[in-house]
């Protein structure tokens, strides 16, 4: 009998390695940012009272609802499949939509106002772009149960104090801010000349939110026949009339320098319209508080804002990055964060309508913005202590060193590959390791350690002129006893390291 060899051929069975479109691998650098970024945030959400809550990845299609701007097919927009019992299952393309049917189904149970957070990933089955994936993070905050305007106001000045606890000043930042209602108002004006159905609606939101990224020309192009964007591909346009396109244009051209001027001109053109009244009367409530409060600066009104999001019914606002250096030629990626009152969301469970509001911010956007516009935000973030592995004889001792770290709070690994000292300094470097510990029979003899100082390596590196120097120097490169190894490490780290 001949025996098949199957290690000659193995390598036709082999699979090609690759992502889907749309998806990637997150780094333990953006890692590292993303827990620095929700490190900051959380706990101004935990200061406003907000409570944590984590609902399923997944839930049935029809509790979550079609509120994305998309066709009415089960999948389109979200990914979906059937359960065995033929039932229609779907992964959450937001936290919103699972926190009504949560609410719903225990409505007699929480507390109202009921407020909550949650940190978690959502899918779309949409086009990916720059910073733009088709699984991403967020971070929410939602009031349920209340129709107060001190519920908008709250959260508004929520997502301005979220930016600020990153280190962001006014100039970086602002939260836009209008209302869903005011874009009814408008599309009620254009529909008395159009027969303005609900595709023909979600086309000339979509033009609008665009704003940003295609400018006034764009939009006028959206509106109208159509446009072609840079890739290629042509969107069809809504096809107004010249007119109703000039009414939206001046609609969403409305000076937002100052949120009394905005309120000023929007009442000159959707004053005599009734959502167009209502919506000027909650602005202006919220304008009161947010002025009393003193968020003059980073809080703005902006008639372009639309959210994308179909359940949204009142107050809308989003928070963007502004880059104060004019000389960078940066892409437009859009805002970081945003939400707004949705009323009608919950009622969908239950006779009655609830009360709702929520802001969102998306944290994987708001790391790429922030890698984008080289926004130096947090402290850097520090890798663990690398132990060299200097004598395999005697490895148990780095293992012990390592422990001995550890117990104090301080991250240590021993270098656990065969390569020889050169090699295991890059690997250190590569790891982001602020020191490494060097134990050859030298040292060990001697009751001693040597440490090198990455950090202050970097730092100094480039004043001076030679290698030799550079190792002379005695805060990059010295000596300790062994029996002090944890005591001084940790004296050196909060010099030179203020997390790790």
């Amino acid at each position: 009998m001949c025996i098949r060899d199957r290690t000659k051929d193995s390598s036709k069975n082999t699979l090609k390695a690759s992502l889907p479109r749309g998806l990637r691998d997150i780094k333990n650098s953006e890692l590292s940012l993303i827990k620095g970024l929700t490190s900051k945030i959380i706990p101004v959400y935990e200061s406003y009272g907000f409570e944590e809550l984590s609902t399923p990845s997944f839930e049935y299609t029809s509790a979550l609802g079609k509120f994305l701007p998309d066709s009415d097919r089960p999948n389109a927009g979200v990914f979906s499949f059937q359960d065995d019992d033929e039932k229609w299952l779907s992964l959450r393309y937001d936290l919103t939509s699972p926190l009504a049917r949560y609410v719903a189904e225990n409505y007699d149970k929480i507390t109202k106002p009921y407020k909550r957070y949650q940190l978690g990933n959502v899918w779309r089955n949409e086009k990916p772009g720059p910073g733009r994936y088709r699984e991403f993070l967020q971070l929410d905050a939602d009031i349920i149960g209340s129709i107060s305007y001190g519920v908008d106001a709250e959260l508004i000045m929520l997502s301005a104090d979220s930016m600020s606890s990153l280190g962001l000043s006014d100039e970086n930042y602002n939260i836009r801010v209008s209302s869903r209602k005011l874009l009814d108002a408008i599309l009620e004006l254009v529909s008395d000349s159009e027969d303005i159905d609900e595709v023909r609606r979600l086309t000339i939101l979509r033009a609008i939110d665009k704003l940003d990224r295609v400018g006034i020309d764009g939009v006028q192009r959206l509106l109208s026949e159509g446009r072609k964007d840079e890739s290629g591909d042509y969107t069809i346009g809504a096809r107004l009339q010249k007119d109703s396109i000039s009414k939206i244009l001046d609609f969403i051209s409305i000076d937002s320098e100052s949120r009394d001027g905005f309120l000023s001109q929007a009442v000159e053109l959707v004053g005599k319209n009734d959502l167009g009244q209502s919506a000027i009367e909650e602005l202006e409530e919220i304008n009161k508080i947010l002025d009393k409060l003193n968020y003059n600066k980073s809080v703005v009104f902006d008639s372009s804002i639309v959210r994308g999001l179909e359940y949204y019914t009142g107050v809308i606002f989003e928070a963007n990055l502004v880059s104060t250096d004019n000389e960078k030629d940066l892409p437009i990626i859009g805002s970081v964060g945003g939400g707004g009152r949705y009323d009608k969301l919950i009622s969908r469970f239950r006779r009655d309508e609830v009360g709702a509001s929520g802001f969102s911010i998306g944290i994987s956007r708001l790391c790429t913005v922030m890698q984008m516009m080289d926004f130096e935000i947090l402290d850097e973030f520090y890798g663990p202590i690398i132990i060299l592995n200097m004598d395999k004889d005697y490895e148990y001792s780095y293992y012990q060193m390592a422990q001995e770290l550890r117990a104090s709070g301080i991250k240590a690994e021993v270098y656990l590959g065969m390569a020889g000292m050169k090699a295991q300094m890059k690997y250190a470097d590569k790891k982001n390791s602020p020191l490494v510990i060097i134990e050859g029979t030298v040292e060990r003899e001697k009751g001693i350690v040597t440490i090198k100082n990455l950090i202050k390596g970097k730092e100094v590196s480039a004043t001076i002129g030679s290698r030799d120097n550079w190792i002379k120097n005695n805060e990059i490169q010295f000596e300790v006893d062994r029996n002090e190894v944890v005591r001084e490490i940790s004296q050196i780290l909060k010099i030179n390291i203020t997390r790790i």
